[in-house]
């Protein structure tokens, strides 16, 4: 494969992650009518399913090694809770019509990592990242004080998932093999609660529609598909492009949000939105900045 092919290839892999991801409220709306904690329960327990499958395909079905590795164990575990987490927040939000929210949290993001980056791996700033970073906190401030109410949506979707990022790049592991720990942290919790649905009736799958009972199960694939498809692509074009890339996925769901589900945007958030914008070009400049000076050495 030539390498402009494969820059191709990576470029589409990234991109049909990022959409899916965007698109994702679509589907988790069409479950609305269940629990937000039932649907996790089904997320985490068919991805399991499908991960394993996926990596027997693959015949990369060789967890053994990670099991052996205390620290690698340990972390994947925490990661685990981290991305279950981040789950059930994100599906709460949709199911609560709170899509925009949610992709603020998906927009902060970035500018989270470079918080953990000093935190954790004593990362240093330049000044146009700091500005960032304070612009950003800036404008969470603001939309507390002049909303009325701390938008722990976005912010607890920003710190998870970008905490569950740091923990996934200390664990050294696969993307695949990693996700197959995570969920397998998380399914002993999330099989007992699909149990108890059937057993007490509470409980959605093969009680409705064949439509229910294959979204549900098909929420496993919804989880492995773009990740491994990031996994493919992220390996085949620039780290650089994989950063701009990912405002695809929260720009889907603001649209989503505002003209599809006709979610509020009052003056609050337009200016928060704003703010936050306006940060990200500036961290994103920082870091084509960065990358000229890299490529002139």
């Amino acid at each position: 494969m030539s390498t402009q092919h494969n820059q191709a290839s990576g470029y589409l892999f990234t991109f049909q992650a990022f959409l899916t991801w965007g698109l994702l409220p679509i589907y988790w709306k069409l479950l609305n009518h269940i629990p937000a904690l039932e649907i996790l329960a089904h997320r985490i327990f068919w991805s399991l399913i499908f991960v394993l499958l996926f990596l027997v395909w693959k015949k990369q079905l060789k967890l053994r090694s990670i099991f052996a590795n205390k620290k690698a164990l340990t972390t994947l575990t925490i990661a685990g809770l981290l991305v279950g987490s981040n789950w059930g927040v994100y599906i709460y939000a949709v199911n609560v019509n709170h899509i925009v929210e949610a992709s603020l949290g998906y927009y902060i993001t970035p500018l989270i990592n470079v918080a953990l980056g000093i935190l954790f791996l004593k990362e240093r700033l330049n000044k146009l990242q700091l500005i960032a970073l304070l612009l950003a906190a800036s404008s969470v401030i603001y939309l507390t004080v002049d909303y009325g109410r701390f938008p722990w949506i976005s912010i607890y979707l920003a710190a998870s998932f970008g905490l569950y990022g740091l923990l996934k790049k200390m664990s050294g592991v696969d993307a695949m093999p990693a996700l197959a720990i995570e969920t397998m942290v998380l399914t002993p919790f999330a099989l007992s609660y699909i149990i108890w649905g059937m057993v007490s009736g509470n409980g959605h799958l093969f009680t409705e529609s064949l439509q229910t009972d294959a979204l549900l199960i098909m929420a496993g694939v919804v989880t492995t598909l773009p990740l491994y498809w990031f996994g493919l692509g992220a390996k085949r074009i620039s780290l650089t492009s994989v950063g701009f890339m990912q405002y695809i996925a929260p720009t889907i769901m603001l649209l989503l949000g505002l003209f599809i589900y006709h979610e509020g945007f009052p003056q609050e958030k337009q200016v928060a939105f704003a703010a936050i914008w306006m940060a990200l070009a500036i961290y994103s400049y920082s870091i084509i900045v960065s990358y000229k000076k890299k490529q002139q050495r």
